[in-house]
């Protein structure tokens, strides 16, 4: 990186090269590290696909165990508290609801999972648990709205590379 920084006439006479021979030496540095930084990128998307099928197998298998298990049907008692205080600490466990508290971006630090659990949290009952006012809930969850968008474009954009590399490979 600092070779490219320096001008090339400075390193053409440091090296004690031509200024074209310097020229191609700072294209073909800048050329290397573009490259690594698409690697880095690709490796980030792949592990992020690799993580959305672990969550996918775990979601279908927790689904499949759960058809499994025959269900009883329950009679609910009112003990007294606010459905809505329940459901705020029921449906989010206890460390997504300190990552939200605590951690400046949330969002990014949840898995994918977990950032669904917060989408389909009711804005009251979020607001409620977190002790927050209810904007500020609804400003969270439009943030992992965004996030998780952003995390299934970048799967959806791996599934067309991996077909649009397995129609390359049958072709001749």
């Amino acid at each position: 990186k600092v070779l490219i920084d320096v001008p090339c006439s400075e390193l053409a006479e440091e090296l004690g090269q031509s200024q074209t021979k310097t020229q191609v030496l700072q294209d073909t540095l800048q050329q290397v590290l573009d490259r690594r930084e698409e690697e880095r990128q690709s490796r980030q998307v792949l592990e992020l696909y690799l993580q959305a099928l672990k969550n996918e197998d775990t979601i279908l298998s927790k689904a499949a165990e759960s058809e499994a298990v025959p269900r009883e049907e329950m009679d609910v008692v009112d003990t007294g508290t606010s459905s809505t205080d329940a459901a705020a600490k029921t449906a989010l466990s206890d460390h997504i609801l300190t990552a939200l508290k605590e951690k400046p971006a949330p969002e990014l630090c949840l898995d994918s999972r977990d950032l669904e659990l917060v989408l389909k949290e009711d804005v009251q009952a979020l607001a409620l648990a977190l002790r927050w006012d209810v904007q500020k809930a609804e400003a969270l969850q439009q943030a992992c709205d965004q996030e998780l968008s952003k995390r299934l474009q970048q799967v959806q954009t791996l599934h067309s590379l991996r077909n649009a590399s397995k129609g390359k490979k049958s072709l001749p």
